[in-house]
């Protein structure tokens, strides 16, 4: 049976830019560049995106579209048996580790736009607005069904293929994705006071800049592109031979970069309008769920329809986000158990998707019934962040960067970017530079970093 591949170029592209954008490019990506010299982090952001991320992002798609092979197979391939086979495993069960509680998160959008829908949060008091959210992940059922049907959509699209399935919904929520981002751009920019949420976002303050922000700026690029996760390179085995790799990798990393400074634009404006300090908005789940549908009822009227709409419009635009990441997840291993076992597409979407109802059930029932069972001072869902943040993706990303420096032949290298000799590559001996020297280091400090090693001895 022929192997299945994307039927256009621009299918790829958005089912990889969609593997990329996801939640962390919309509460993490905003606060980060407001914290840390607005335009000043922008910068350094895009700089740390040259050089870690799209030599990586790269050597990802060459080994994916050069093996016609699921992660695990292509390192095998690549490595030709070598214990650097391992690396493509590793991949692999990162990517299935992290879908376990991120499809949490993602069940948690699908909620609040219904929530938001339903214009529930009318005359809610802004005191409460983290009791609602507690009482919400703290319930074992509610969380539980929502995860249920996330998963379920996921499920759905994955057991119909890579053209019919993945393809098709790209090119559905991306495009959706982009013009819900716009709409919520315009809404937001043209709130009185939305001048001053825009400088804090984009004046450059150098006074803020350290290492620290530097480290910041790496770790963001890292994990925004979903580097080391197994997507880039299983979405690159579906590529056609005459995919252009250097050029899908700047259109996947401009458009991740343009939806994440767009939330900037989103937020922002929303918070200064009701005159919020951003410190106090928080970060992450506190942002997303507790200040902002606050900040959305205050700022478009509270119990108005247009406050309704925009806040709607918002958890749409977190759950499309979070269900293109997921998908790509997903098809890790769902690639990985068809090809590896030798199982038909359904079968292994069913395994891979038993799993993770169950793991995930475990990551969400943490924040209620389960929350005294901890590890480390953590419950289940955080021991599953930190773990995949701190360890899977910095070791992952260092050994795939080391292995395509030092292991694969620049002759590869050089036949795979430029399709054969059809395509010019004045880039090259930059890409082999960067992979070699520069991108481990990058991610040597990212791994330090997440392991708080620098915070110790400052």
């Amino acid at each position: 049976m022929e192997r299945e591949k994307f039927g256009s170029k621009i299918g790829a592209i958005l089912a990889a830019a969609g593997s990329a954008v996801g939640l962390g490019n919309i509460w993490r990506f905003p606060i980060q560049t407001g914290e840390n010299g607005g335009a000043a982090f922008i910068i350094i952001y895009i700089v740390c995106i040259l050089v870690l991320g799209l030599p990586i992002m790269i050597s990802e798609f060459m080994i994916g579209r050069h093996t016609h092979a699921n992660t695990a197979g292509a390192y095998r391939i690549m490595s030709n048996g070598s214990p650097w086979k391992w690396v493509g495993w590793l991949g692999v069960f990162t990517g299935w580790f992290i879908l376990c509680y991120y499809n949490v998160v993602g069940a948690w959008t699908l909620h609040y736009a219904f929530l938001s829908i339903t214009n529930a949060f009318q005359g809610v008091d802004a005191k409460d607005y983290g009791n609602i959210f507690n009482h919400f992940v703290e319930n074992p059922w509610m969380p539980t069904l929502w995860l249920f049907l996330f998963i379920g959509i996921i499920h759905y699209v994955i057991t119909r293929g890579v053209q019919s399935g993945i393809e098709k919904s790209s090119k559905l929520l991306m495009p959706a994705l982009f013009v819900i981002t716009v709409c919520l751009v315009i809404c937001s920019v043209t709130l009185p006071g939305a001048t001053r949420g825009l400088e804090f976002l984009l004046m450059p303050d150098w006074s803020k800049v350290t290492s620290s922000t530097v480290l910041k700026a790496l770790g963001q690029a890292f994990f925004s592109l979903s580097l080391a996760m197994g997507c880039l390179c299983t979405y690159a085995s579906y590529f056609d031979k005459k995919t252009p790799l250097a050029k899908s990798a700047v259109n996947v990393a401009a458009i991740d970069t343009t939806i994440a400074i767009m939330a900037g634009f989103i937020i922002f404006p929303s918070i200064f309008n009701i005159g919020m300090n951003p410190d106090e908005a928080g970060m992450g789940a506190s942002l997303t769920f507790i200040s902002l549908p606050n900040v959305f009822q205050q700022a478009f009227g509270a119990g108005s329809s247009l406050a309704a709409i925009v806040s709607a419009l918002f958890y749409f635009l977190l759950f499309f986000a979070a269900l293109t990441s997921s998908i790509s997840l997903h098809e890790v291993a769902t690639a990985y158990m068809s090809e590896e076992f030798k199982k038909s597409r359904k079968q292994s979407a069913m395994i891979v998707t038993a799993t993770i109802l169950v793991l995930g059930t475990l990551c969400s029932l943490s924040f209620g019934p389960l929350g005294n069972i901890t590890l480390f001072g953590r419950n289940i869902f955080t021991l599953f962040d930190d773990f995949s943040a701190m360890v899977l993706l910095p070791v992952g990303g260092l050994l795939i960067s080391i292995f395509a420096g030092w292991v694969l032949d620049k002759k590869f290298y050089q036949n795979e970017i430029s399709n054969g000799g059809t395509l010019k590559t004045p880039y090259f001996r930059l890409l082999v530079f960067s992979l070699r020297y520069l991108s481990p280091v990058a991610i040597g400090l990212i791994f330090l970093d997440q392991l708080g090693v620098f915070k110790l001895f400052s």
